[in-house]
């Protein structure tokens, strides 16, 4: 049998790594900051062992910053100011190892701005080739929005926003949104037939919430309620209950 395709991680791991060793080939090549005095042999594993070794921590940084910061240079520069330290270290055992320089404070911190610089290119290529990589992957023939056609019921300024409800008030539909509330004319087997493929639950016979809005739910004595992110409470009937339990929110 085929060995199973790696874990996204492992693979984005991969990639960062070939990235560094390819950096690591060009910089060996051109000798910068001294290096050429050195056998291109020697100048190899010298730049190996830094950009590689100094590539990893980056990406150890990195990856956190990912999930919280979302603009490029910000992001870049917070990368490369934090790794500096730690990959200037590894520089100073690096030439110590290699070239028997004395291990010292000083020694060690000296090419600390040349770390942070290169930290600084490292990381802005590493983050240009994953937008491309992002940006290849999203192609037209992805699944398209689940709330698509619902969202058209909807007027520009809340069209966009995300979907919190829908709450079904005689024969018009309260739409909660993080935009603010919308009353819309339809019927609400109609709205919950366009939501059908939505990640979300009708709660009760006459609400729908969003999957991701919820908080909390609680249950007690054959009632419940389900608290929203954004404070609304809505109730939760026992004939819908099942899929919320199997969901496993209570």
């Amino acid at each position: 049998m085929p060995n199973p395709a790696l874990p996204p991680w492992t693979r984005r791991l991969a990639a960062d790594v070939a990235l560094y060793v390819a950096i690591g080939v060009v910089m060996a090549f051109l000798g910068p900051f001294g290096s050429s005095q050195q056998p291109l042999a020697e100048r190899f594993v010298y730049w190996f062992i830094c950009m590689v070794g100094g590539g990893l921590i980056g990406t150890a940084i990195d990856e956190p910053l990912r999930r919280r910061v979302g603009h490029f240079w910000l992001r870049v520069g917070l990368a490369s100011v934090l790794m500096t330290p730690f990959v200037t270290v590894l520089v100073g055992f690096t030439n110590h190892v290699l070239s028997q320089m004395r291990l010292g404070p000083e020694n060690i911190a000296e090419p600390w701005f040349q770390v942070f610089i290169l930290s600084f290119a490292t990381m802005t290529f590493r983050q240009l080739a994953w937008a491309q990589t992002v940006s290849a992957e999203a192609s037209p023939e992805a699944p398209g929005d689940p709330l698509a056609a619902f969202r058209r019921r909807l007027s520009a300024k809340r069209r966009e926003a995300a979907l919190i409800a829908v709450e079904a008030e005689d024969h018009y539909l309260r739409v909660h949104t993080d935009a603010g509330e919308e009353l819309i004319t339809a019927r609400f087997g109609d709205a919950l037939s366009e939501l059908a493929q939505a990640p979300g639950f009708r709660t009760h016979r006459s609400w729908w919430v969003a999957a991701d809005a919820i908080d909390e739910v609680k249950w007690l004595r054959g009632r419940g309620e389900a608290r929203l992110k954004s404070g609304l409470v809505v109730p939760v009937s026992r004939s819908n209950a099942a899929a919320l339990k199997a969901a496993g929110w209570f």
